[in-house]
């Protein structure tokens, strides 16, 4: 870390306090120290985080660990059974009891956590550079001539910046303002609305936490008190995992409709619903699913919308990171890890030595060669499994179910390869080459043809 007490060399505004807001701006903070001045604009009046449970794989444990909370993350976490056991899979739609499918073993199983755990770590960690802004919406930008950019909220106030990162998630007013204000030489004005607005996939979320005491107490035996499930049925499926040091199971209820995919959601994306609709939705589920829906409190519907396909996430000094950027379906558990990913990779970019305010351009398009392909890739092979899933999840009536079962098994334990590849530091190392390249290089184009 710089111990530098010279003016910083630019000024990063930040926009969206969730976790790849957090993550970037610790980042940022623990490699340049008082370097780079840090606003941190959150819309609400506080820093919390939309669902409740999050997996923490190999490739998130590697950025905790290089920003030194690996040991606060981990005493927070819960730990699965056996070091090697992944997520159990059962064959869930039958009345009578269901049976298991398959569990992937791993070299290292995912520990979980509750988000507003995580949530409550990172904020301890936020750097003295780094000054917060509570009930800050943005609602534009615009940029002068100087290039100092302009900072529009909700409440009428301004605010400036040298760097913006839209953390806003999948409604981003960040990446709407990029798209509809690039150059009609870049971007085709017909698509615009394409990348700005998110996409419905026909499918609807509907998340609890249970009390494991509340569960044990009506059925003592029941599986998900211990363990890693997905419950699976035809175009349904229940995931149930320990958080809170096993006090409390995060669970998410999935209903799709693939003939709705791409089509407009009327309503609120997400509302407050009651038990019985989440329970109704499952009564051909087995008991084991049918008791842990009884236990569920306040159970919440979510509309899951994604970010589509974007030709590009970042134009001159601003940048588009997590949910602002790929906004990805769940069924990889891997959207809040590739949005730590960015922010990492984004982050040692920008307090990199040779990253200058003149040269900023060149550090995000480093960050962008390196993280939106693969984010990108994640979020297809996401929307893979969750198709797997929904499509082709065997009818237990058929005669030869076990050969499908098997063939299904064989896919679905394909769709996570890539988490034996690669992670945040080798990203990062990656987009440092590119970046002392361009540097170095001569000219530097920073904008992608027009698309």
């Amino acid at each position: 870390m710089s111990l530098s007490s010279s003016a910083p060399k630019f000024r990063v505004a930040i926009c969206g306090a969730g976790i790849g807001g957090l993550v970037l701006a610790v980042t940022i903070g623990k490699f340049a120290g008082h370097d780079i001045h840090i606003d941190l604009y959150e819309a609400h009046d506080a820093i919390s985080t939309a669902g409740a449970g999050i997996t923490v794989s190999r490739h998130t444990s590697e950025v905790m660990q290089e920003l030194g909370m690996y040991e606060d993350i981990s005493r927070a976490s819960t730990k699965p059974p056996s070091s090697n056991c992944g997520p159990k899979f059962r064959i869930s739609n039958v009345p009578q009891g269901g049976f298991e499918w398959f569990q992937r073993t791993l070299e290292r199983a995912p520990s979980s956590l509750h988000r507003q755990n995580l949530v409550e770590i990172l904020k301890q960690y936020l750097p003295s550079s780094c000054k917060l802004h509570l009930n800050k919406r943005l609602t534009r930008y615009n940029k002068q001539s100087s290039g100092l950019l302009i900072l529009h909220f909700a409440d009428d106030s301004t605010a400036t910046a040298d760097v913006l990162i839209g953390a806003d998630g999948v409604r981003s007013l960040v990446r709407k303002t990029l798209f509809e204000t690039l150059d009609r030489d870049i971007m085709d004005p017909s698509k615009i609305g394409h990348y700005t607005n998110p996409s419905w996939t026909g499918t609807l979320l509907y998340r609890t936490v249970i009390s494991a005491k509340k569960l044990s107490q009506m059925d003592p035996n029941n599986i998900a008190l211990k363990d890693f499930f997905i419950f699976c049925g035809k175009r349904k499926r229940v995931v149930s995992y320990p958080i809170s040091q096993g006090t409390l199971l995060n669970v998410v209820a999935i209903v799709t409709d693939e003939q709705k995919a791409g089509t407009p959601f009327e309503g609120r994306w997400v509302l407050d619903v009651s038990h019985e609709e989440v329970q109704e939705l499952y009564r051909d589920f087995e008991p084991t699913v049918k008791n842990l829906l009884k236990c569920c409190e306040n159970p919440s519907r979510w509309a899951l919308h994604v970010v589509n396909e974007l030709p590009l996430s970042t134009c001159d000094r601003i940048a588009l990171i997590g949910d602002a950027c790929h906004a990805m379906t769940p069924y990889l558990s891997a959207g809040a890890g590739q949005a730590m990913e960015d922010a990492f990779v984004l982050g040692r970019l920008l307090a990199h030595p040779l990253t200058t305010l003149d040269n900023v351009p060149a550090a995000l398009k480093a960050y962008q060669d390196v993280r939106l392909p693969f984010a990108q890739f994640v979020a297809r092979e996401s929307e893979r499994t969750g198709h797997i899933f929904d499509v082709d999840v065997p009818n237990t009536d058929r005669g030869n179910e076990q050969e499908e079962l098997e063939i299904q098994k064989e896919k679905l334990l394909g769709q996570w390869r890539w988490e034996d590849e690669g992670g945040a530091v080798a990203d990062w190392l990656e987009a440092a080459r590119k970046l002392q390249e361009s540097v170095g290089g001569g000219t530097m184009h920073y904008l992608s043809p027009k698309v």
